[in-house]
Formats: C-alpha cells, sequence, structure tokens
C-alpha cells in the first residue's frame, strides 16, 4: 500500500518505514515538522498532526492562559473550570463528550470564547459548590440569556432525554 502524498488531517506521508511486522510512515506535518506514525493511526485518523493541533486547541480553550488567581494549575476557581469545561465541549473533538455539544454545532458566544472576565461578569460566582453550570435551553449556545448556575438535580431534569421522556 503507498501512501506517499495522501493527506490525512495535516500529515502527509513521505516515506514508508517497514520494521518488521510494523508499518510506519515518516510524514510531513502542515506546520513543517516531520514524525513518524504508525500506518494504523494514520489511516483511522488516530493521529492528524504532528501534535500542533493539540497544541492549538488548547490556546483555542484556554488551558495556556493565567487569569487573575482564577487558573491556577492546581487551584483553579470552580468558575474558570465552568470556562474551560465549557469551551471544551464545543471546540475540542477529543473531548469525550464533544458529539453532544460541539458535534451538534453548540457554541459559546464571541463575548465569553476569549475572555473569562467577560464570562464571569455576565454569569457571577457560582452561589455554592453544588452548583454547575448548565444551559436552560439545552439547544441554545452557551450565552448569557441561556446560562445559569443549577444543582444537579436541576440540571438533570433539564437535559435532553428528560424533556423527551415527558413529551
Amino acid at each position: 500500500m503507498n501512501l506517499i502524498g495522501q493527506k490525512f488531517g495535516r500529515l502527509t506521508p513521505i516515506e514508508k518505514i517497514q520494521i518488521k511486522y510494523c508499518t510506519k510512515w515518516r510524514c510531513k506535518c502542515e506546520c513543517g515538522n516531520e514524525v513518524t506514525i504508525i500506518q494504523g493511526d494514520l489511516r483511522r485518523g488516530h493521529t492528524k498532526s504532528c501534535g500542533c493541533l493539540s497544541n492549538e486547541n488548547r490556546i483555542k480553550v484556554g488551558l495556556n492562559n493565567l487569569i487573575h488567581g482564577n487558573a491556577r494549575k492546581h487551584n483553579r476557581s470552580k468558575e474558570f473550570t465552568a470556562w474551560i469545561s465549557m469551551k471544551q465541549r464545543c471546540y475540542d473533538p477529543n473531548y469525550h463528550n464533544f458529539e453532544r455539544y460541539g458535534g451538534r454545532g453548540i457554541k459559546v458566544c464571541q463575548r465569553w470564547l476569549d475572555s473569562f472576565e467577560n464570562f464571569l461578569n455576565d454569569v457571577g460566582k457560582a452561589p455554592e459548590d453544588e452548583y454547575t453550570l448548565d444551559r436552560i435551553n439545552n439547544d441554545g449556545n452557551y450565552e448569557p440569556k441561556n446560562v445559569r448556575w443549577a444543582t444537579w438535580e436541576e440540571q438533570n431534569n433539564n437535559q435532553s432525554t428528560s424533556k423527551r421522556l415527558f413529551k
């Protein structure tokens, strides 16, 4: 099988490397780096870049930011953690529930996307520890009029699956 010149995400194979029973490909990434990838990972889409895509996603969702003491590595505030998680759900395809959020078109409003301060000003601090971020309309985006702090019980009653059961 010859993959040279084909495109797999940001990677283009440039050389086949056969080691006993394992086929690997030396690939050139769009960013200019070269990496060696196992053929199966390349063909199944498990590896899409040299690592630059993951770094861009981390920056996009704000994992590299430190904002007013809310984002210290081991001491993130509840609000900062909610802001990061909200953006991961919508924009990180590797996030475990991405298909329920970003995968179905749910987005974060532009005002909050790049500004934790705006998010905190609009949403405020969580009333108590057991409160979590909730979208009032599950089909709506994360935006000021559609987000609230809610208890787990309120969130469970507001799930799409709960609404379908009672219709």
